[in-house]
């Protein structure tokens, strides 16, 4: 499996199968994916120089929006737990040039310290 090899995710390993063609195309020559976290059907893939939010639409899921975040645009981060009651997290990145957050929803088991360690990783290089 070569790079996809340790790749985490939501419970679950990622399928490195379907991570490498969700991604065909939208990584650059040289850019391999470091580290990835599946959220029910989206993905979270941390490369050397950015973070890519893969968000799979749809019933067929044929529709899929990439929103790709270089580390040096991130200004902040915040990753809030569930709680008692809320049994869901979530992630909040502040981007550069914008004051509203882009805000994902984290589903009860995600490795959200896992999320919170790779963003960190990447915004601290």
């Amino acid at each position: 499996m070569g790079i996809f090899d340790g790749l985490l995710g939501h419970g679950s390993t990622v399928d490195p199968n379907d991570l490498k063609r969700r991604l065909d195309g939208v990584l650059i020559d040289g850019e391999t994916p470091q580290l990835a976290f599946k959220v029910i059907r989206d993905f979270f893939v941390f490369t050397q120089s950015r973070i890519i939010l893969v968000d799979i639409q749809g019933l067929t899921g044929s529709k899929v929006d990439y929103t790709s975040i270089p580390y040096k645009a991130i200004t902040r981060f915040s990753v809030e737990t569930a709680g008692t009651f809320d049994l869901d997290s979530e992630l909040k990145i502040w981007v550069s040039g914008s004051s509203t957050p882009i805000a994902k929803t984290l589903k009860k088991g995600t490795d959200v310290r896992g999320i919170q360690r790779a963003l960190a990783t990447g915004v601290l290089r």
